[in-house]
């Protein structure tokens, strides 16, 4: 498909960087190859750390998003440092299990990827640093602040109630006249906070919402259907694995139906949903490294803020818009950073 962009140009975005908020602040790395002085002087030692993921590992692998930065700063895998590698392969009742598992390992520092498996992890143990891509890390009781997280949590918060407003004000633009929106979730904690804030948004813009969710791959094509047959005019796709992983098949029975979508994830723009309004995640993978060395080298993740995203992306994918009948306004094109033809 054709794309054309507004502004400067959008970065490449995938699920595997979509692992937690943008850098807040330029890092400066080591030259490719060139060992910090700290690193090189505990070669003799080899460090373990611990990823924690209700993703598939078929799909989705932690070293394409920090794999790289962590070479420039001198962690090379295998040589100063090994990974305990846990997936549950969207099965998230393993979190809690491999959680305690990576506690009993005695790793030095969990990477816990979204806010299941951070929410397992900070269950598992309050003394080994956790360095979390996850939403709303305050609201969830991770941290006790963005700025001064207080314990033994640090990371990046990238999807929040306000990002989900946001998505919710760009559909009105979008249908104006729309009075019934279906919206799709998991059992994510994220989705639970701030409930009663985004349901009174739903409220003042006069519309019903159509929650539903979805807990497995095989509810996917029903709840689609459902959201049509309680006359839901659109529906809203937020930020889950579950949805990522099925992103093709749920964007096809999404357009099947007729329903517009406005999604989390720009990926799922590409596979077929109509809009995506999300944090940009440049720099991403820097950060993650930077903080997972700065703890293997003494800091407290109590003194290390978590980031959040300071940059925004809106994607349309006017071949969806053609496929739908549905005109795109002016307002929200030109606001675009990319369109898909």
């Amino acid at each position: 498909m054709a794309r054309s962009r507004r502004g400067p140009p959008a970065i490449a975005y995938t699920r595997r960087m979509f692992l937690g908020a943008a850098a807040s602040s330029l890092i400066v790395l080591p030259l490719k190859g060139q060992q910090p002085a700290h690193v090189r002087q505990n070669n003799s030692s080899i460090r373990r750390i611990g990823y924690l993921s209700d993703l598939p590992k078929k799909n989705f692998d932690w070293r394409d998003l920090c794999g790289e930065p962590l070479r420039e700063l001198g962690w090379i895998e295998g040589q100063n440092f090994t990974v305990e590698e846990r997936y549950t392969d969207l099965n998230s009742e393993l979190l809690s299990v491999y959680a305690a598992e990576l506690v009993r390992l005695k790793v030095e520092l969990i990477f816990a990827d979204g806010t299941p498996a951070a929410v397992a992890a900070k269950t598992a143990t309050t003394s080994i640093p956790i360095v979390i891509s996850a939403g709303d890390p305050v609201r969830t009781g991770l941290v006790a602040s963005l700025a001064h997280p207080g314990g033994n949590v640090t990371g990046f918060s990238l999807e929040s109630t306000e990002l989900r407003l946001k998505r919710l004000q760009i559909l009105h633009e979008l249908l104006p006249n729309a009075t019934r929106i279906g919206e799709l979730i998991s059992a994510n904690p994220a989705f639970r906070i701030g409930r009663d804030e985004y349901e009174d948004a739903y409220r003042r813009l006069h519309i019903k919402p159509i929650f539903f969710e979805l807990s497995s791959s095989s509810q996917l094509e029903d709840a689609v259907a459902r959201v049509v047959r309680e006359q839901g005019q659109a529906l809203i796709v937020n930020a889950d694995p579950l949805f990522t992983a099925h992103r093709v098949q749920l964007m096809t029975a999404a357009l099947r139906h007729g329903l517009p979508t406005v999604v989390a994830i720009p990926d799922d723009v590409e596979a077929g949903a109509l809009i995506s309004y999300s944090a940009s995640v440049e720099g991403i993978g820097s950060r993650i490294a930077l903080y997972i060395d700065k703890i293997l080298r003494g800091a407290r993740p109590a003194n290390l803020p978590i980031a959040q995203p300071t940059k925004f992306l809106l994607w349309i994918n006017l071949k969806t818009a053609k496929a739908l009948g549905l005109p795109i306004p002016q307002s929200l094109l030109l606001r675009a950073d990319e369109v898909i033809q």
